[in-house]
């Protein structure tokens, strides 16, 4: 298929487009600039695109303050809203009648419900900023003419902008962060669930969502992938050159986790990678660090 893609250049993007092309699809990039193997149209959020050749859209374009989703309207909320939503509406426009459109949303459209539940594509959204209103009003226009909105969790994945990055350097300097658990979903797992979602012509809400990690597993899966074990044992710790990391954090409660159900992705076949794979993905991510 001709598919246009939005947002190459984000570690989701790029995760999309390697997806894409090894499937053997022909794809478009929608952006500023053109990128090594494949073909470019010159486009921003809130332009307008050339879709009539395309088979299949998919849109991974967010335009944020750096490193910011949620609050990633900075102090500029008109603006944020103007290109995440009118820019994706009129994006959405452009697409013919009937052809697929996968549009990447976010588990933020669940952030109103309580503590501890278990979220299926059934409940209904309950966004609490501005980042989780715009993706779930962009998903009702997508829902009425026929799209699939993926919201997935948190991603990780291969690349420059590690997202651990600041964590460890904090870690390495001897801070110990606060307990945490979270969800998270490996960049090629979210780009394999909107592949299916293309070739299936699927419509509708799917969770994407992968392990559920805490920053004391994080951090021990750290310390191993970059040979430091010795940390984790007082009485071999002193052999380690420079200075000590800082303590492992507790472990944060997993009972007020939101974990969101992926059983309309697993209906059509999908598994994300296992928990037993994190220690070698992340030992791959670090070695591609600069």
């Amino acid at each position: 298929m001709k598919v246009a893609l939005t947002g190459a250049t984000g570690i989701a993007g790029g995760g999309l487009l390697a997806a894409l092309r090894a499937a053997g699809h022909e794809v478009t990039v929608l952006g500023r600039r053109p990128l090594a193997g494949a073909a470019h149209q010159s486009w921003a959020l809130g332009q307008p695109a050339e879709l009539g050749a395309m088979d299949a859209l998919v849109h991974a374009a967010f335009a944020h303050a750096p490193g910011r989703y949620r609050g990633g309207e900075g102090d500029d909320p008109t603006g944020f809203r103007y290109l995440n939503l009118n820019g994706t509406l009129r994006l959405f426009a452009a697409m013919p009648q009937g052809r697929p459109i996968v549009f990447l949303s976010s588990r933020a459209v669940y952030d109103g419900w309580p503590a501890g539940t278990v979220l299926t594509e059934d409940h209904a959204p309950r966004p609490q900023d501005l980042y989780g209103e715009v993706k779930t009003r962009a998903e009702q226009a997508l829902f009425a003419r026929g799209g699939a909105s993926l919201r997935a969790t948190g991603l990780y994945g291969p690349g420059p902008a590690m997202k651990w990055r600041s964590l460890f350097d904090a870690f390495d300097r001897g801070e110990t962060p606060a307990p945490r658990v979270a969800t998270e979903l490996h960049v090629a797992d979210m780009a394999a669930a909107a592949l299916m979602l293309i070739e299936t012509r699927a419509t509708g809400a799917f969770n994407a969502s992968g392990l559920t990690l805490d920053r004391r597993d994080l951090l021990t899966a750290y310390l191993h992938a970059t040979g430091r074990t010795a940390a984790l044992r007082p009485d071999q710790s002193a052999a380690l050159p420079g200075p000590l990391p800082a303590p492992l954090p507790n472990r944060a409660d997993p009972g007020a986790l939101k974990v969101m159900r992926c059983d309309r992705l697993r209906d059509l076949g999908w598994r994300p990678r296992p928990a037993s794979q994190f220690a070698a993905d992340l030992g791959d991510m670090l070695k591609q660090q600069p």
